[in-house]
């Protein structure tokens, strides 16, 4: 109930006024029965500016640590994504692959739209990174297609360590589904969900125009902080 009240009486307006998105492919979005919406991951404000140009709820899996925040603004962050349905995922340990599988396959198995980051963390540098298989485990076990989605301009509006985004227009680009029906039975294959990943990211990457980095976002963001602290200054380290 909440998600509506966000969606069309809270928020979805002020967002519609302040960065009129445009928005193109809407039509590939299934009108009902479960999917996977994979996107690129360029800004905070993607987990709301591609919800609200769907007419159906789209659920993501969201990192423990929006749920977990010191002091008020903490609390008033996770009541937020709490209220808007969004889920809780740890992504440390060995298992935290695993859970979050776990719980993209109970939105699916109630036929409703999950929305995931297949980078598994916003792009530090505007440019797109290689997915994590988590999403192709999913699309196989389940059975669903998954519909490709490119935010263009979140990241001119709120790059990471931007608290207030700047007003400008965005775009949300759909692409056609993909389906993966061939690869029947053959989650377990490492090859395969290599392939499927892979797949989805090139749907991405022609949707949004980005330049490609065959490397984990995580891993390049590491590599360069590492770089910087042993006085590699902010040369692009591990590109």
């Amino acid at each position: 109930m909440f998600y509506q009240v966000l969606k069309y009486v809270l928020l979805g307006p002020l967002l519609r006024l302040l960065f009129r998105p445009r928005v193109a492919g809407v039509e590939h979005i299934p009108e009902e029965g479960a999917a996977i919406v994979a996107g690129n991951h360029l800004s905070f404000s993607d987990h709301f500016l591609m919800p609200v140009v769907l007419s159906r709820r789209i659920t993501f899996l969201a990192k423990q640590e929006y749920f977990t925040g010191p002091g008020l603004k903490g609390r008033l962050t996770a009541a937020f994504f709490r209220s808007a349905g969004q889920i809780p995922v740890d992504r440390s340990g060995k298992e935290a692959g695993q859970a979050a599988i776990r719980e993209g396959l109970g939105v699916l198995g109630r036929g409703e739209l999950l929305g995931i980051y297949p980078e598994g963390t916003r792009s530090h540098d505007g440019r797109l990174y290689k997915g994590k298989v988590g999403v192709a485990v999913m699309a196989l076990r389940a059975g669903v297609p998954v519909v490709p989605c490119a935010m263009v301009g979140t990241f001119e509006i709120q790059p990471p360590g931007r608290v207030v985004p700047r007003v400008r227009r965005v775009t949300v680009r759909f692409g056609e589904p993909l389906d993966f029906s061939r690869y029947d039975g053959m989650a377990g294959e490492k090859a395969v969900v290599r392939a499927v990943t892979d797949e989805i990211m090139y749907a991405i990457m022609r949707l949004s125009g980005q330049e490609y980095v065959d490397a984990y976002a995580a891993e390049v963001k590491a590599a360069e902080a590492a770089a910087r602290r042993g006085g590699g200054g902010d040369g692009p380290a591990a590109r």
